[in-house]
């Protein structure tokens, strides 16, 4: 046992090098652009405040949605999802996998779920030991179930998920306007100083007329690390803006939710405008802020009705416009905050699993799941 502590302990302390990278890249910037550029390049006092001002407003709000997205514990599956305590015992000395799904629908048969495996059957985590909730996925990384998973971000050194992914996003935008403004406002003195350089070594000046030439360095590599950040931040942020649009995570663009009709990756699009107030909530003066206005519970989610089926049309759970996790913690969650099923829907759901039979996993084999190319860390679904 204390090698694989140790080891854990080790695997722990790695995983906050990018994190520490980032930090020093960050401290590092704003001394090259507040001391060496502002203070003893620039000289005019009003171009200094100017670029002072808009500067620390994009630092302040960059490392505030920074320090939300790392330090914002991933949301997990509430207890209404575990199982009870006789039917946990039964799932484990079942060894046939029909056996332990009958279990599975008996349990689940009190929970909104619209998400399948792709056989069928209800997801289930054998290292939580919990039933997933739609859109929950098992961080290897983190090791548990996070709701609403998107990715694991070595960053942040953190899951993103329905806890804090407002914040990521916010995180990728403020990043990016901090990089363009330094980037925009250097350009001039980068070509400046470059041009100053090469001319004075092509006429090799003595050494003391270098010096100044040389402390300008900050200055010229400030310009290659914001622009090099720019590219590939800009990259990113597009692409999280995209999923945004279409109320998908990054797990479920690659491989698409299994509803009942089948796999579905707008399954849980509701419109553009719809799509977004899911993540920012419905509040628009609050939206630029790195604080938690995302709507729901990272529980149950509306759904959009593909083919209108009994079982989905049944069970579309519809959110209260108004009812937003900024006024509940992220996480645990309490017995109030869970939408359970009607009687007549859990009777509905167990009928049909009994009349279909064991799993129908051959009617349902065109809805494997396709195998992870992307660098998320999570565990294939049971």
């Amino acid at each position: 046992m204390a090698p694989t502590h140790v080891l854990r302990c080790c695997q722990r302390g790695l995983a906050w090098i990018p994190v520490v990278f980032i930090a020093l890249v960050v401290c590092w910037s704003y001394y090259a652009y507040v001391v060496e550029l502002c203070i003893f390049t620039i000289p005019s006092i009003a171009e200094q405040i100017f670029y002072l001002i808009f500067f620390h407003l994009s630092f302040i709000m960059f490392v505030w949605s920074y320090w939300k997205t790392i330090f914002t514990k991933p949301a997990n599956p509430s207890k209404e999802f575990c199982l009870p305590k006789a039917e946990k015992e039964c799932y484990e000395k079942e060894a046939r996998p029909e056996s332990q799904q009958e279990i599975l629908w008996r349990v689940a048969s009190n929970l909104p779920l619209y998400t399948r495996t792709g056989t069928g059957g209800i997801r289930y985590c054998d290292r939580c030991q919990v039933i997933k909730p739609d859109r929950c996925h098992h961080c290897s990384a983190c090791d548990t179930c996070v709701l609403k998973m998107d990715h694991h971000c070595p960053w942040v050194n953190n899951c993103v998920g329905f806890s804090n992914y407002k914040f990521f996003i916010l995180f990728l935008a403020y990043s990016l306007v901090y990089c363009l403004f330094i980037a925009a406002t250097v350009l001039q003195y980068f070509i400046k100083f470059w041009t100053l350089c090469r001319r004075k070594s092509a006429e090799n000046c003595p050494k003391n007329e270098l010096q100044d030439t040389h402390a300008k360095f900050h200055v010229l590599f400030l310009f290659f690390v914001a622009a090099m950040f720019c590219i590939s931040i800009l990259s990113l942020f597009s692409y999280h803006l995209w999923l945004v649009g279409k109320n998908r995570s990054t797990i479920e663009a690659f491989r698409a939710p299994v509803f009942r009709s089948g796999s579905d990756k707008n399954g849980f699009s509701l419109g553009f405008r719809k799509n977004i107030a899911q993540v920012f909530g419905d509040q628009k003066k609050y939206w630029l802020l790195p604080i938690f206005t995302s709507q729901g519970d990272g529980l149950t989610f509306p759904t959009r009705l593909v083919n209108a089926d009994a079982e989905q049309a049944a069970g579309t759970l519809h959110q209260e416009p108004n009812k937003s996790t900024a006024d509940v913690p992220a996480g645990p969650f309490g017995d109030s905050q869970n939408h359970l099923l009607s009687d007549e829907q859990r009777g509905s759901n167990m009928e049909d699993f009994l009349a279909d039979g064991a799993l129908e996993s051959s009617d349902h084999a065109s809805f494997g799941l396709t195998a992870e190319t992307c660098t998320i860390s999570m565990d294939s679904e049971s």
